[in-house]
């Protein structure tokens, strides 16, 4: 077989990393994909973090955190982007050591935050990049029911975050339910 690569079967996917805005159905995704995938998957999502950051982090008097303005808008410190960068390095660890992983993320920077992330993955970690998108008025109904967040996060992140991002699948949930989406995200899983 000179000249050739012998056919070594399909690459595991090791990390799947779902994007999506405020309210658009990862969570739910999420649940349904590590119930549908064979193997266990851990998962990580940026809620999590947010939640284990000091409560002083999370005010509009904190310079390097992370605040949620009242019209919906979020801003990001330095702290936060220092912390979330330890994070994301802790989690690709995780999946380097053999862990299969899943991260529910909002790309709040659209196409830089998908670059942070491939800064940090190893040339031969396998990740499927999964977009959830949601119409705007349907995520934008879903965060008034769910009732901890801010209005109008959902609106202004339904389309910005998946600006310049590239996906190996896209999911919709405007109609969609959560199970559907997962097998259509899990169809892609080798």
């Amino acid at each position: 077989m000179r000249g050739r690569t012998p056919y070594c079967g399909p690459v595991t996917t090791q990390m799947i990393i779902l994007n999506g805005g405020s309210s658009s159905g990862k969570s739910g995704i999420v649940r349904c994909l590590q119930a549908v995938l064979p193997d266990p998957w851990l998962v990580f999502g940026v809620d999590s973090l947010i939640d284990a950051m000091p409560a002083r982090m999370q005010t509009s008097e904190s310079d390097g955190g992370i605040e949620f303005a009242a019209d919906g808008g979020v801003t990001v410190g330095a702290d936060f982007r220092a912390l979330e960068q330890a994070w994301a390095k802790g989690v690709v660890a995780m999946a380097r050591a053999g862990a299969r992983i899943i991260i529910d993320d909002v790309f709040l920077g659209g196409a830089a935050a998908q670059q942070r992330w491939q800064k940090l993955l190893d040339p031969g970690l396998n990740v499927l990049w999964a977009g959830v998108r949601c119409e705007s008025e349907v995520a934008a109904g879903r965060e008034i029911a769910r009732g901890d967040r801010v209005r109008g996060m959902a609106a202004s992140q339904a389309d910005a975050v998946h600006e310049g991002v590239v996906y190996d699948v896209e999911v919709d949930t405007t109609h969609t339910e959560s199970l559907a989406c997962a097998r259509v995200i899990a169809a892609h899983v080798n």
